[in-house]
């Protein structure tokens, strides 16, 4: 989704840090950005529009949810590659982990974004977007996994929490969810 398609004055994200955010300078400094709240509030509309502005402007862009980075990490551990996955996953200027917490995450889950989020730290900048506030992770991956990947994920990190109701919900309520078929 690109920012044509983005109605900054629909987000519950402050005017002013969506401009801050969108100069990609976070990107640069190597900072990292968490997007939480209720489902159907723009996060991860925001955090793609933010991908592709990135990629217009030359940066590499790693995209993924915690399921397929767990899938690709796990590859990469049946096959001995893991140091080199991660290595080519943090070459990225940035790299997307999205809807963090819609799905229970296990042990596997919870060590391949620890490993991601790890090697990137302070090289790379990642951006997540989870239902979840980050500080709640523990609730969804073993604890002390979730404790280190958060303490390194926030050190250097822009917090954004989205409030509201679905935007996707407020549609198909209206009837502009589907259009009829003739």
């Amino acid at each position: 989704m690109l920012f044509s398609s983005w109605r900054a004055e629909d987000c519950s994200i402050p005017e002013a840090t969506q401009n801050a955010l969108l100069t990609l300078e976070w990107v640069s400094s190597a900072e990292n950005l968490a997007v939480a709240g209720p489902s159907g509030t723009g996060k991860s509309h925001f955090v793609e529009a933010l991908a592709h502005m990135a990629i217009e402007q030359d940066l590499r862009v790693a995209w993924f949810t915690l399921e397929s980075l767990t899938a690709t990490i796990g590859r990469a551990t049946a096959d001995g590659s893991i140091a080199r996955t991660v290595a080519r996953i943090c070459r990225c200027d940035l790299i997307v982990v999205d809807d963090i917490g819609m799905l229970p995450a296990g042990q596997d889950a919870a060590e391949a974004f620890y490993r991601v989020i790890d090697a990137a730290y302070e090289r790379r900048s990642v951006a997540v977007t989870s239902n979840i506030h980050p500080s709640g992770f523990d609730t969804i991956m073993p604890k002390t996994l979730a404790t280190a990947t958060v303490d390194r994920l926030l050190h250097h990190a822009h917090l954004v929490v989205t409030k509201g109701d679905s935007h996707r919900l407020a549609q198909a309520l209206a009837g502009k969810g589907v259009i009829p078929l003739s």
